[in-house]
């Protein structure tokens, strides 16, 4: 069974066409938009300040988002995808982003629109990525910019497929 919990008197609320896998975790102040899906053991905890997601925003497993008391807040834009066990902690991420399996992107990251952040790529606090580009490494930097193919290719081929995949849970 999911635990979806409040958090001093706030409730997520969910989008339509929300799917929550048994043992996904979210708590608090977190608001997603439509299509989204939350997928086995990731946990979202909105509890120490406010976590908002767009618009077909994926959370795979194992992935943590949070923020930090009183001081960021995460905000996922819409057609984002957070891989396997990345963690997304205090950032402003864009629309069209993919961040790879076991990333991690620190507080007060910005992550730019169509870009990818590769698995396990470690954004270091404050980093900013500009629009339409890859990072990769530890501490993580530009590589490249990215092609209308692997926008099309990664970025919206993976959302696509992770609402395909909740469909087949319904």
């Amino acid at each position: 069974m999911s635990f979806i919990l409040p958090v001093n008197g706030i409730e997520p609320a969910f989008g339509k066409n929300t799917f929550i896998a048994p043992n996904a975790t979210i708590v608090g102040d977190v608001v997603c938009g439509d299509d989204c899906s939350f997928w086995f053991n990731a946990v979202v905890r909105g509890d120490v300040n406010s976590i908002r997601l767009g618009n077909k925003v994926n959370i795979q497993d194992g992935a943590v988002i949070h923020c930090t008391y009183q001081k960021t807040k995460t905000i996922l834009g819409n057609n984002v995808s957070v891989g396997h066990n990345a963690i997304v902690h205090g950032s402003l991420v864009h629309d069209n982003v993919l961040i790879g399996m076991g990333a991690i992107v620190m507080d007060n990251c910005e992550i730019g629109s169509n870009s990818i952040i590769a698995a396990g790529a470690v954004l270091t606090e404050g980093t900013k990525v500009p629009s339409g580009c890859i990072f990769a490494g530890v501490p993580a930097k530009k590589v490249k910019d990215i092609s209308e193919e692997l926008i099309s290719g990664e970025i919206n081929r993976i959302a696509n497929n992770y609402l395909m995949y909740s469909s087949w849970f319904k």
